[in-house]
């Protein structure tokens, strides 16, 4: 039997920003998807989750990676970036992504063969409480957590993830 091999498909690369934007910081990562779709990034589809997370199965089930940006509290000072698997987080049992939990728990009603390789950024809120700015430490880190992210997306394609 003859096998004809093609090139390999593409991966498909989902960017989601978690988050609830009438909590000040905790809407971090839908701040920084709004700033990532004023950048042209061919063949990343960006989104803005929010905390609609069970909403977005179809993305998560489409995607063979996902840069998960969101709120995460472990003890730096405000506007601290932090970049962790998802897969080595779940293992720890866990949670630092505000949403990662949710977003993790998403992921269970998903088949197994289609889970995605996930990676959190994670941006250190000062304040979660009612309000719809960023506080100031975030509102000054957002272009930096933005190049990370880029950067992220970038270390990707070295990997060989062609995303054109």
């Amino acid at each position: 039997m003859m096998t004809i091999r093609g090139p390999k498909p593409l991966p498909r690369v989902l960017i989601a920003g978690l988050g609830n934007v009438l909590l000040q910081d905790d809407g971090v990562g839908v701040h920084a998807i709004r700033e990532l779709r004023k950048t042209r990034l061919r063949g990343v589809v960006v989104a803005e989750v929010g905390t609609a997370v069970l909403d977005a199965l179809h993305l998560f089930e489409w995607a063979d990676k996902i840069l998960a940006i969101d709120a995460m509290q472990a003890g730096g000072l405000p506007g601290s970036i932090y970049c962790l698997s998802g897969g080595s987080v779940a293992e720890q049992g866990f949670q630092t992504s505000l949403h990662e939990l949710s977003l993790l728990s998403a992921l269970k009603f998903i088949p197994r063969e289609f889970i995605p390789e996930i990676t959190v950024l994670g941006i250190e809120p000062e304040t979660i409480d009612y309000g719809l700015q960023l506080t100031s430490p975030l509102q000054a880190i957002l272009p930096k957590a933005v190049h990370e992210a880029m950067n992220i997306i970038n270390k990707w394609r070295l990997q060989g993830f062609r995303l054109s």
